[in-house]
């Protein structure tokens, strides 16, 4: 695998220098959107907790790295620049909404639709989710998400998207995910030992796609749990 050039390596840190100088922009703005939030009668019924954080700079480098190699592999210029970086990743600033149940997930993207409209928050892309479970699949289709998969790169990864660009005039996105709490234990585990590289352990790897269909059946039984209790609590 070829290695950035000195000349690559200059911009790369050129880059992160950049979204490091302009880090608390993306704090702040994260600030304001949690409180949006929680302030949300339409939301905050519906949700168990919310996580934020702005990217460590070593992890923007690694994926700037990753994105130079992947370009020159597919013969494409890499195309990032400080003048776009904002635009370009779209992570910089992510936020993570955590619910209980698969049930409250069209309230909770009926809700975020409707902060966005009121903030005046621009949907960078069309929202998506990824997952790899055929009935999810299903469901999130229903719902109008776009279903992103990479064949190539097959993943037990399941999580809603949302990318939003706030009406400021400096330009940047920030990512809103939004996934149930047995989701999150897969995510949370996976992203210790798979991040940013893949653990080179085979065992590991089988036991994280254990682990994922576990918590699939977790997820599977906690909505059967508050079906049934629905059902039984009506008079």
């Amino acid at each position: 695998m070829s290695q950035p050039s000195a000349q690559e390596r200059r911009l790369v840190r050129d880059l992160v220098s950049h979204y490091e100088n302009n880090r608390r922009t993306f704090s702040s703005f994260l600030i304001s959107l949690h409180g949006q939030i929680i302030s949300s009668d339409k939301l905050i019924p519906h949700i168990h907790s919310i996580k934020s954080r702005t990217k460590e700079p070593s992890h923007l480098e690694d994926k700037l790295y990753r994105k130079i190699l992947e370009d020159k592999e597919n013969n494409r210029q890499f195309a990032v620049t400080k003048e776009n970086l904002f635009l370009k990743v779209n992570d910089l600033a992510g936020l993570r909404i955590l619910h209980l149940n698969t049930d409250q997930l069209p309230l909770i993207a009926k809700g975020l639709a409707e902060l966005f409209e009121e903030e005046s928050y621009t949907l960078f892309e069309k929202p998506s989710a990824r997952t790899w479970d055929d009935e999810s699949r299903v469901l999130l289709s229903s719902m109008g998400f776009r279903i992103k998969s990479r064949p190539s790169k097959p993943s037990f990864y399941t999580s809603i998207h949302y990318v939003i660009k706030p009406n400021k005039k400096t330009q940047y996105t920030c990512e809103i995910q939004v996934r149930t709490l047995m989701e999150e234990v897969w995510a949370e585990v996976d992203h210790t030992l798979n991040y940013p590289h893949k653990t080179p352990i085979l065992a590991c790897s089988e036991q994280l796609a254990a682990l994922a269909r576990a918590t699939s059946t977790c997820s599977r039984l906690v909505d059967s749990i508050f079906r049934s209790h629905k059902d039984l609590s009506k008079p």
